[in-house]
Formats: C-alpha cells, structure tokens, sequence
C-alpha cells in the first residue's frame, strides 16, 4: 500500500514544515516492514480564483486527479467525525490493505474547504475536533496520526494506548 497526503497549500520552512517531514520519515522507514511502500506528500497550489465556490472547485479536480481508483481516502473536513481513536484509525488503514487497496489518500483541503465532491470520494470523513486548526497543523496531525497507526499495526510502543483497555 502506498500512503499519500495531499494537500492544499505549501508549507513555508519552520517548526511545522520540519515536524511533518520528521513523522513522514519515520512512517516512510516503519512502513517498509508493513507493507507500506511510501508515505509521500503533494501539495497543490491554493485556487487564486475570485469566488470561494470556483476556488473550491478547482482545488477539488486537482486533489482527485491524484487519487488513484482504487485508493482507500481520508478527508480531513471540520464536518467530519473526531470519534475515531488512534487504534480505530490503524484498524482501518491495516484493513484496507489487507483488502489489496493499492493507495490510502489523506487529503487536507484550503482554506475554503472540500467540496461535496471529495467529500463524497471520501471512504472516511475525519475531524480533529471541534476547534479549528491552521493547515500546517493539520498537516503534522495526519503525518503523526499516520506514523501513529503504523506503529499500532507493528506492536511498536510508540503508542501506549488506554492503559485500562
């Protein structure tokens, strides 16, 4: 399985950019043992057209240009669903590639956010919360959250989990 972000935006160099690069590093070397062939990262340049729906619109036909058919997806959307835990997330990423899913997407929209139609690509909606969070954040959430679920997929100690479970 291939995992890809993407991601509208670049990130500037700073704290934010080197900590995503880190998590992306370590799911990159613990992924090989799992199967995981890549974690790679495409960031797609913000829409500069005049209208929040013609700007989301075209971010929209850019991010699904790059996911594959037959790719397992995550979007990260403010409407979507913060109940999933950590063990919940790598359950779900450890199934679809034992299901033969060839990619797993993450995609993080603009500032505008995702249109209907990546949400509706979407196999999963995922909300960090209910706050909103700046984009760079965001990034370095889903690189961690998907060195996160590796590790819980390799029995690493990484990730300790619910002592009383």
């Amino acid at each position: 399985m291939r995992l890809l972000v993407v991601a509208i935006g670049r990130l500037k160099n700073g704290p934010e950019r080197d900590l995503a690069a880190r998590y992306r590093e370590r799911a990159v070397a613990l992924g090989k043992s799992l199967g995981v062939t890549a974690c790679d990262l495409a960031e797609i340049p913000e829409s500069r057209a005049r209208r929040a729906a013609d700007r989301v619109a075209e971010e929209a036909a850019a991010i699904l240009a790059l996911v594959p058919a037959d790719a397992a997806m995550i979007a990260c959307d403010e409407r979507g669903r913060s109940d999933w835990p950590s063990e919940r997330i790598a359950d779900r990423i450890g199934a679809w590639r034992d299901a033969g899913r060839g990619s797993l997407v993450v995609v993080i929209g603009g500032a505008d956010g995702l249109h209907e139609s990546v949400r509706g690509r979407a196999d999963h909606i995922l909300a960090f919360g209910a706050a909103t969070l700046p984009h760079g954040l965001v990034r370095v959430l889903v690189l961690e959250q998907t060195y996160r679920a590796l590790t819980i997929l390799a029995g690493h100690p990484y990730h300790r989990g619910d002592p009383e479970a």
